[in-house]
């Protein structure tokens, strides 16, 4: 998978990555000849005081020096722009790729594991980049030519090479298949502990509410210190590299000198040559420990990167359309949101969530949908938001197939308030505005004296740019419904839906919202998804669904008289007041 996923979000850099090959040849090439520059000032200049030798060789050096520098540091530049633009692109990429999956679909990950794989494993993969463009073309052409070089300096010592070189590569090889394992149990513990710390954060009430302070910090614990062992494990392996490393080139510098200053007593090698080999060597172990560190982080990488391509080969389940069709403007009798015949069921199921259940919301109406806890209500809005597709009937608005219309176009006609509403951090203007950017200060105002929401938000120092923190935690649940019913108004879409949106009101405020509502929007084609009576009762037509299919329809006093159902649950809530 890591392939594949470089050679696809790398493809828009190529000029960046070729820019990297050059100056990567040119920085090797400059440190293969420094050596020999050396050897030169050693047995030319110094040994036979030619100091113009020297002073000449030396500002060669300098010059070679200098186009080293020069290359490496242009050469990281351009490798960090590449690893930077490609963390940018896989971050993109999955955010994109997460908002058009289905909530069934991102169940599959999880919140955390997808927070995870959109940064740490995205970093991952992005310090490998990194540490390739800095090393994978001076890394071989160090040990080639190194080797090459040394050869033109001493045959005689070249045995030291063909012993130091294995050793080192079976020694990073080793140290690579025990970490590679760990890598990937590395991520899965960080899944974990970003879970329990996000379920705790969130549900921090219910844990202090139950007195699970210590239930839950030894829970925490536990994860913590699962991924503690794990990384330490990985780190003990990672601690041995280097001091492996030093080792072997120490000892093998140690045996240059060893095995060379006979031959340079003897005349049949020179000092220059000498410290040129030992250079040399030194440049192929450098060169062979920088393509096996490589190799050390690939394995994590590549786990890495097999998750992030978990997320982005989901294919949705709910897509945009190839050729989206465009919805008629001007419909006879208004806009109207009709299921026809619909049946939903979730891949395995042993039966659908919703059967063959049919209704229409036409403009100028209020259809209401009430029924018992499983009985298929949020799907039913789910495929009226086309948050879900239909298994077989169809979702129409104003006649056309919601599978048909483009998702952009589609949000902007049919707009929902949710049970439990998000709030995003910034301010209340921020947060009315988030479907109409455009709004008035004037249509901000009005859309939260609709929806009850105008004497709360008055108080609040700031008004209109009273902060509101992240998920709306500042204000209280009922303040959180208004809230999103008056963004809802601010979008005006033509259809609106409210699934349970009313549920943390007070009747007294749940009645004057709707009164409110009715003379706004008279022509809004409304659906209400309820479990509450007195939220309905004044509604045009009232589907009774239950396990998935509909038992009743009519107004509150037909459905009384007809609907064993509705009676049960009007009972049920009667006596609950009582």
């Amino acid at each position: 998978m890591l392939l594949p996923l470089l050679r696809e979000h790398l493809r828009p850099h190529r000029g960046l990555l070729i820019a990297v090959v050059v100056l990567q040849v040119l920085q090797t090439a400059a440190s293969l000849y420094l050596p020999r520059l050396n050897a030169e000032v050693i047995d030319r200049g110094v040994s036979t005081g030619d100091t113009a030798f020297i002073w000449r060789t030396g500002a060669v050096m300098l010059g070679v020096t200098l186009v080293q520098v020069v290359a490496t540091i242009t050469a990281v530049w351009c490798g960090a722009r590449v690893a930077m633009a490609l963390g940018r692109d896989l971050r993109a990429a999955v955010f994109t790729h997460v908002l058009a999956l289905s909530r069934a679909e991102v169940s599959r990950f999880g919140a955390p594991s997808l927070i995870t794989r959109a940064t740490n494993d995205v970093q991952q993969v992005q310090v490998l980049v990194l540490v390739t463009c800095t090393v994978i073309v001076s890394a071989p052409l160090l040990c080639v030519g190194g080797i090459v070089m040394a050869l033109r300096e001493d045959v005689g010592l070249s045995w030291l090479v063909v012993v130091a070189v294995p050793v080192l590569v079976a020694v990073m090889a080793l140290i690579m298949v025990r970490l590679g394992p760990l890598f990937g149990v590395l991520q899965e513990r960080l899944d974990t502990v970003n879970r329990v710390l996000r379920e705790q954060l969130t549900g921090l009430r219910v844990v202090r509410g139950f007195v699970r302070e210590d239930a839950e910090e030894a829970r925490f614990a536990r994860a913590n210190t699962d991924l503690t062992d794990v990384a330490l494990r990985a780190g003990r392996w990672f601690a041995v590299v280097f001091p492996v490393v030093v080792l072997v080139v120490n000892l093998t510098s140690a045996a240059v000198v060893w095995f060379g200053a006979p031959r340079v007593e003897a005349g049949e090698l020179q000092v220059g040559s000498l410290i040129a080999f030992l250079s040399y060597l030194v440049q192929i172990l450098t060169g062979v420990m920088m393509t096996t560190f490589l190799a050390v982080l690939g394995p994590r990488a590549a786990v890495s990167a097999g998750r992030i391509g978990e997320v982005l080969d989901l294919e949705p389940g709910v897509r945009d359309p190839d050729v989206p069709v465009e919805v008629p403007a001007g419909v006879p009798g208004g806009r109207s949101l009709e299921f026809r015949d619909v049946t939903f069921r979730y891949p395995g199921a042993d039966r659908p969530v919703l059967d063959r259940v049919s209704l229409d919301v036409r403009a100028g109406r209020t259809t209401a949908v009430i029924g018992s806890t499983g009985a298929g209500k949020t799907t039913l809005v789910d495929l009226a938001t086309r948050l879900a597709d239909a298994t077989s009937g169809a979702v129409l608005l104003d006649g056309v197939d919601v599978r048909s219309v483009a998702d952009a176009d589609l949000r902007r006609r049919v707009g929902l308030a949710p049970q439990r509403p998000y709030l995003f951090a910034g301010t209340v203007a921020t947060n009315l505005r988030f479907g109409r950017p455009d709004a008035s200060d004037e249509e901000l105002w009005a859309a939260l004296r609709t929806a009850q929401a105008a004497d709360f938000v008055e108080r609040m120092e700031g008004g209109l740019d009273a902060p509101i923190t992240q998920g709306g935690t500042n204000v209280s649940g009922g303040q959180r419904q208004r809230l999103s019913i008056a963004r809802l108004l601010v979008q005006a879409p033509a259809v609106h839906v409210f699934d349970d949106a009313f549920s943390a009101l007070d009747t007294a405020t749940d009645a004057r919202l709707r009164a409110a509502l009715a003379a706004a929007r008279p022509d809004a084609a409304i659906l209400v998804v309820a479990q509450r009576v007195s939220t309905i009762v004044g509604a045009d037509e009232i589907v009774v669904l239950e396990a998935g299919r509909v038992v009743g329809r009519g107004r509150h006093r037909e459905l009384l008289a007809d609907c064993p159902t509705y009676r049960e649950i009007v009972s049920s809530q009667l006596e609950v007041a009582a």
